[in-house]
């Protein structure tokens, strides 16, 4: 057992794979552990918000602030020119002002804003200008001349005769961060104002406790009939394999949306959804362990323990289940991360756990293609998910290909 354990870890791919499940794992166990915050909690009051920290705008307005003069990357005046404000500005100096186009530098704001000055007049009605275009400029015009004073941000407050003015915040006032509330949402929020960062480690749990459950369920059943098909032979042999036969026909997936149809909202829990996904997924492991016990029963030991008057289950669990033992760990790691990805499409078609207290990879993809997350840029609603099925399913596969790297001889260097 030891020398075994020793040649599964010399395995290049079993390692890798290993040490991105185990990472995961610990994640899931951790994190929970310093961020005790319900991983439901609607924290903020909107959609999509986001990654980055976010303060209190009415701490921050009213605590000490400092003044430094720090060197920005953009000043107020580059906020109001974008790129397309600027090639706007480009084309009037060019059409109305006759400005040759080599001497405007749309990158220089202050620049073009000095040539913008010295020949726009929001007074002048230009020939063939329209009136949309004319009052664009003149909002325009007013922008800039904003941008460009120094007055800051008044604060008011209400007195005796009316709002009155308490507080001045010019652009190099600055307050300490840890003067003031704030919340980092390192992934920002979902659809529901929920943390994600926070939702996709409790997700990841709930997925991995249903791939687990899930793969548990159709190894043994598996397990068992390739057992029984495999020693016994004849017509117990016909007749699990022709029901194996009969579900393997028939993709799995549809008797999973159906048996998830039928069973109905209300009872479609976590551990049901696990079940279900259990007992559609058994037929492949059932004729692969068949195949290996049919190579084993004729062979000298097992002849041997017949005539020694030993009792079928013994011989099966003591002198067949040992030598494909390692198959069956193989299998069940498959099992494991198709439960995983059998759940996240149920969930994607709206058949999943129905679970107000927890969430699911699949719950997740599910809400974030619902409210268009793909469609409105918000890709931290959607894309940690995708590659949190990824990284699962690509380490269990590593660690399948790993173990069959040590234990069929075929595939040994």
């Amino acid at each position: 057992m030891k020398n075994t354990i020793k040649q599964v870890f010399h395995s290049g791919k079993f390692v890798v794979g290993f040490v991105i499940f185990i990472t995961i794992l610990l994640t899931c166990i951790i994190y929970p552990l310093f961020v005790k915050d319900d991983p439901l909690a609607m924290l903020g009051q909107g959609n999509f918000f986001k990654p980055g920290t976010y303060v209190s705008q009415e701490e921050v307005a009213l605590e000490k602030s400092y003044t430094l003069k720090l060197p920005r990357e953009f000043s107020k005046l580059e906020m109001v020119l974008d790129m397309d404000t600027r090639s706007q500005i480009q084309q009037f100096l060019i059409k109305y002002a006759e400005i040759p186009e080599a001497d405007i530098d749309v990158t220089n704001a202050e620049g073009l804003v000095q040539l913008w000055k010295a020949n726009y007049d929001p007074d002048v009605k230009y020939s063939g200008m329209t009136s949309a275009k004319r009052k664009s400029f003149r909002r325009l015009n007013n922008e800039i001349i904003a941008a460009q004073r120094d007055t800051g941000v008044i604060i008011a407050e209400e007195g005796e005769d009316g709002l009155e003015k308490s507080k001045t915040i010019k652009d190099t006032d600055f307050v300490n961060t840890k003067d003031v509330q704030t919340r980092t949402f390192i992934l920002g929020t979902d659809n529901f104002g929920r943390d994600v960062l926070t939702e996709l480690v409790a997700a990841t749990k709930s997925s991995l406790k249903i791939g687990l459950i899930a793969g548990l369920v159709a190894t043994a059943i598996g397990l068992v009939l390739g057992l029984l098909a495999g020693y016994m032979g004849g017509i117990v042999d016909n007749l699990i394999t022709f029901v194996t036969n009969l579900f393997t026909v028939i993709p799995s997936f549809v008797i999973l949306i159906l048996i998830s149809y039928s069973v109905g909202d209300k009872a479609r829990g976590i551990m049901v959804v696990a079940v279900i996904i259990g007992i559609t997924s058994w037929p492949w492991t059932t004729r692969s362990v068949r195949s290996q016990v049919i190579s084993l029963r004729n062979r000298d030991h097992v002849n041997l323990s017949k005539l020694s008057g030993h009792s079928m289950f013994r011989i099966i669990f003591t002198d067949i289940l040992p030598y494909i033992a390692s198959y069956v760990v193989m299998a069940m790691i498959l099992q494991i991360s198709s439960g995983i990805l059998a759940e996240a499409q149920l969930s994607m078609i709206g058949l999943g756990p129905a679970t107000t207290t927890t969430a699911t990879l699949g719950l997740m993809m599910q809400w974030a293609m619902t409210y268009s997350a793909h469609l409105n840029g918000s890709w931290w609603a959607y894309f940690p998910v995708v590659v949190i099925i990824a990284l699962i399913s690509f380490s269990l596969n590593l660690m399948n290909t790993g173990l069959d790297q040590v234990f069929n001889p075929q595939l040994r260097d």
